[in-house]
């Protein structure tokens, strides 16, 4: 288990505190990320590891696992052993909150450059996205592109979460009242942002951001 926090599990009110899929999300200015993370090599070998994050020192979480990422995934830039075909990193991300627009446009330029790299992303709530012309929405459509499956967290998801990134001591997932109805109305949502759309070539959008 690996961690850049000061423990590898949640407290248990801290993970329903944050991830909580409420309809007015008041006073939660962080976000919080539990990761998984799959290495193979080969057609046969395999191995894990799963931690969580939070923003520090302005930084936000998205950007913050992307600095560990020499950690998290030794030879996602090379090769491995001899004989041994590129390493390839299957990475899933249980966000509180959806990427905002800046970090959806770095995460995808990171993509791009990285093939041997699958990224999914699993969200509580949704950033900023009531406006149509949010740019909180052009930067989900950004990471869809690039190939991100983005997915608004269900019960099931809750439930995985619960028994990994939680220090649950035995204790049960008990959902909170107007989970499955809010991950409903997030998920219906987020399809609509995530609709077919015409739009520039995306190497402009990276140049109007300076990326």
């Amino acid at each position: 288990m690996l961690s850049f926090v000061p423990s590898v599990l949640l407290p248990k009110k801290k993970f329903i505190y944050h991830y909580k899929n409420m309809r007015w999300a008041r006073g939660r200015h962080e976000t919080y990320l539990c990761f998984v993370v799959k290495r193979r090599v080969g057609p046969e070998s395999l191995s894990f590891d799963f931690g969580h994050l939070r923003n520090r020192n302005g930084c936000h979480v998205e950007l913050l696992f992307l600095r560990h990422l020499s950690a998290l995934c030794p030879g996602l830039w090379g090769y491995g052993a001899t004989g041994q075909g590129r390493v390839s990193y299957s990475i899933t991300w249980f966000c509180s909150w959806s990427p905002c627009a800046n970090c959806s446009f770095r995460i995808a330029q990171f993509l791009s450059q990285t093939p041997n790299l699958r990224l999914r992303i699993f969200v509580s709530r949704l950033y900023f996205c009531d406006m149509e012309d949010s740019r909180e929405r052009e930067g989900l459509r950004m990471l869809k592109k690039v190939g991100v499956h983005i997915t608004v967290m269900s019960y099931k998801d809750y439930f995985y979460c619960w028994q990994t990134f939680v220090a649950r001591k035995q204790s049960k997932f008990k959902p909170w009242d107007g989970l499955h109805q809010n991950s409903v109305r997030l998920s219906r949502k987020l399809n609509r942002i995530l609709q077919p759309f015409e739009t520039e070539d995306f190497r402009d959008a990276f140049k109007l951001l300076g990326l």
